[in-house]
């Protein structure tokens, strides 16, 4: 029997690409749908049948029924946050033990993690990295620091483990003079997810994935955040605090690289980014106000502007590089619909420098831009390729010309039934 392969669905630039639309449509296609990185500030927005769900840690593929969705041990899940987001879905109506197993060797994040997050923001004074404060930081270098507790920790002298972790935290939180903060009905709340938990298979995900691979099943892996956010790839400091590149998933999931597939990278039509950090392309005029304003960028979990600027093939082609994309997937194509003139970042300038390559630092670089005409028309009522205005298939040539990479699928508004596969 042939060996099955894992895909990889990933953000390549900062995030907020429309993921889990994108999980949703592909989940047919495959038997497993499991998350690799990543915690409670991934917000995949799906909409379909006029409803919205926004899902932070369970994966987006759990509303097929018969598909097996796994959290994956590279994840750091709150058990509070999860039983919250878990419930909204079981009482839309969908049956999530018979689909849903979450990995052992997943890291939680404890009440005091959060109190830490904010305290270490605030020890940062002007340097904020634009943390979500869900804790999410703290619980990945406890887990480099090998001191965390993980979801398997929960079946067996549970209470002694919490309890001596959360001391350390205090005393932590004591020596950064940080004690204004009580979280005793939020622990409460907390415990309560790990009862919920507790009702839910968890399992030796890696061992299950694998199984599956032998039996030649295959698998889809939804990435979380961007490229650009990745640990050791992206605009550090102002990154998160996992691997979000397709490397992460062979060491979240615990695959062998052999098993990677097909490489899918997501990104918009423009580009956005949450938080603080470089960001050459961003606009900080009446053209970034309106992209936000008809893109509805604002955060699905935090609901923080997203800021805007144009696509930055800088970073595309950097992301693409780092993960080996075999195939692109544009987004939002519909949002530069009343647009006369596309931009388009085909440089870094700075100091008298211009380069098509990433800086090891991107502060204080200058995008450098190439216009291209608009298409002015309305995106949101085709169905198929064949019915692209001139200007827009004109610039997705452009960019898969620039990318050396084709663009697949594209995206023409945010309901599931938007979504045009190309004729490749």
């Amino acid at each position: 029997m042939k060996k099955g392969k894992v895909d990889a669905l990933l953000g390549i630039v900062f995030g907020d690409e429309g993921k889990g639309k994108v999980v949703d449509c592909f989940t047919p296609q495959y038997d497993v749908v499991a998350r690799f990185a990543g915690g409670p500030n991934a917000g995949h927005t799906i909409i379909f049948e006029g409803k919205k769900f926004v899902l932070r840690s369970i994966p987006s593929g759990i509303f097929d029924e018969g598909k097996l969705n796994i959290i994956g041990n590279g994840c750091v899940i709150a058990p509070d946050l999860f039983m919250a987001e878990a419930k909204e879905l079981e009482a839309a109506g969908y049956d999530l033990r018979s689909r849903l197993h979450i990995s052992k060797r997943a890291h939680l994040i404890l009440p005091t993690h959060r109190v830490l997050d904010r305290a270490y923001e605030a020890a940062k004074g002007k340097s904020k990295v634009g943390t979500t404060g869900k804790g999410i930081g703290p619980t990945y270098s406890e887990k480099a620091s090998r001191t965390g507790l993980r979801v398997g920790d929960m079946l067996e002298n549970f209470d002694q483990k919490y309890a001596a972790l959360k001391a350390r935290h205090e005393q932590i939180l004591k020596d950064l003079n940080y004690t204004d903060y009580d979280i005793t009905d939020e622990e409460k709340l907390w415990m309560e997810g790990v009862e919920y938990m507790r009702t839910f298979p968890l399992t030796d995900t890696e061992i299950e994935i694998n199984k599956y691979l032998r039996e030649g099943k295959s698998v889809l892996a939804e990435g979380a955040q961007g490229t650009m956010l990745d640990i050791d790839h992206g605009t550090y400091p102002f990154v998160s605090s996992s691997s979000t590149i397709c490397g992460g998933v062979c060491t979240g999931l615990g695959v062998a690289p052999l098993s990677i597939g097909e490489v899918f990278g997501i990104f918009k039509a423009y580009s956005t980014r949450v938080g603080a950090g470089p960001f050459p392309v961003e606009l900080f005029d009446e053209t970034g106000d309106k992209i936000r304003d008809i893109g509805h960028e604002y955060g699905a979990v935090t609901g923080r502007n997203r800021r805007c600027g144009w696509v930055d093939l800088v970073a595309l082609k950097y992301a693409i590089m780092i993960n080996g994309v075999t195939q692109l997937i544009m987004m939002k194509g519909d949002v530069l619909d009343t647009f006369d003139t596309i931009r388009v970042c085909v440089a870094y300038e700075k100091d008298g420098v211009t380069t098509t390559d990433m800086p090891y630092d991107t502060e204080g670089w200058k995008a450098v831009y190439k216009d291209v005409p608009g298409w002015k028309t309305d995106l949101t009522g085709i169905t198929k390729e064949e019915e692209f205005p001139a200007a827009f298939a004109s610039y997705i040539k452009y960019l898969e010309t620039e990318l050396e990479t084709p663009i697949t699928i594209v995206s023409v508004g945010p309901d599931r039934a938007q979504t045009i596969v190309r004729n490749k």
